[in-house]
Parts: C-alpha cells; structure tokens; sequence
C-alpha cells in the first residue's frame, strides 16, 4: 500500500516593500515566534512547511522571501513565473509601502500569466496601532478593488500569521479541484507530492493486529 506524504506541492512566493515584514511573517510561520533580530533579504530567501488544506489533505508549501530593494527587482520577477500564489505585504505604519501595492501586484500578474495564481493583501505589523497610517478600511477596498482577499497580520502576537497563508493554500486547492489549475510539466507552481510504502504485516489468526514475530 501506499501512503501518500502529501497530496501536492504548492509554491508560494511573498513580495512588496522592504522592511515591510515579509521575513518575519515566514518565521513566525515555520517557526511559530517572533524574530527579533531579521536581517534584510538579499535576493530571495526559502521556507518549507506541510499544512492540512482539509481534513486528511497534506500540501506542502514552498515558501519564498523576496527582497523588497530595487537593485534585487530583476532577481525577484525570475521567482513569479512559477509561483501559484503570492502574498502582497504592506506595512500598516508605512503608508508608502500601500500606495506601491498597486505596482507590486501589477509586476506580479504580468510576469505570472499566463498561469493562474491566488494573490491575498496582507497588511502587516498590526500590532503598532499607535504608528498607524493606512486603515483597515483602506486595506479591504484596495484587495476588494482587485478581487482579492485582505487580512491584517502581526509577527509580534501571531495575529493572522497562520490564516494568511492557509487561505491562499486553500484557494489553490479550490481551483485545482474545479481544473482552474493544474499540474502542469515544465511549471513549479503546483507539483503532485511524493509518496512512502507504508509497512504491512500478515497477521496470523490468533495474533494480535500488527503484531507478528521479532
């Protein structure tokens, strides 16, 4: 028999401004805690984790950190053409950081068509209420005005952390299971996983389930 170790493989790539959080929100994710001390991404940088997208549906996502710099912007556009789905992190006490979403989305789409990807706004640092420049409000009808999804997240309390890559994860499963989505040779987005024999045992009557000799 075979147990399936997971069902596919979904790659996942983070963009937007510098110092925005990108690396923080990724190892509070894979790590579950807060980073103190996160250097700036040169080039691009890589996470992994296995998540359940429902029950008994394991995907593992192929996580990748973007620098947010211009002298790294070409590397960047290399990571979009095969990514499936991409979080576009802004920072809620850099209003700056909102007004270039537009920008970071548009660069996304042109380099990810002709496939389809699943793109979530993700405001960042939400625990810094006091710093704020960009409203809630103003998150949701920027994701609303381009489809999107919107959630604010924090890296320092977990707010959100969890929820913002699950929802994009569970989009792609969505649209794989309608065929808005496929496999397909040659694109990295969506890989089928890999699976293990899992070990069986003859058990003889009398034998207790399992058991078997030394």
């Amino acid at each position: 028999m075979v147990e399936p170790i997971f069902e596919y493989q979904f790659r996942l790539i983070l963009i937007g401004d510098s110092t925005v959080g990108k690396s923080s929100l990724l190892k509070y994710f894979t790590e579950g805690k807060f980073s103190e001390v996160c250097d700036p991404t040169v080039g691009v940088d890589f996470f992994a984790r296995l998540i359940e997208v429902k029950p008994g549906v394991r995907v593992k996502l192929q996580l990748w950190d973007t620098a947010g710099q211009e002298r790294f912007r070409a590397i960047t556009k290399s990571y979009y053409r095969n990514s499936v789905g991409a979080l576009l992190v802004y920072d809620i006490t850099k209003r700056v950081s909102f007004e270039n979403l537009t920008g970071w989305l548009e660069e996304a789409r042109q380099h990810i068509e002709p496939n389809k990807a699943v793109f979530l706004v993700v405001g960042h640092k939400a625990d810094a209420e006091e710093d704020r420049q960009v409203t809630t409000r103003e998150g949701k009808l920027l994701a609303e005005h381009n489809g999107l999804k919107f959630l604010e997240t924090s890296a320092v309390t977990g707010l959100n952390v969890e929820e913002c890559f699950l929802t994009v994860a569970r989009d792609v499963y969505e649209l794989l299971e309608q065929g808005k989505i496929t496999v397909e040779e040659g694109w990295e987005g969506v890989k089928n996983g890999y699976a293990r024999p899992r070990e069986t045992f003859h058990v003889m009557e009398g034998e207790p389930e399992g058991g078997g000799c030394c």
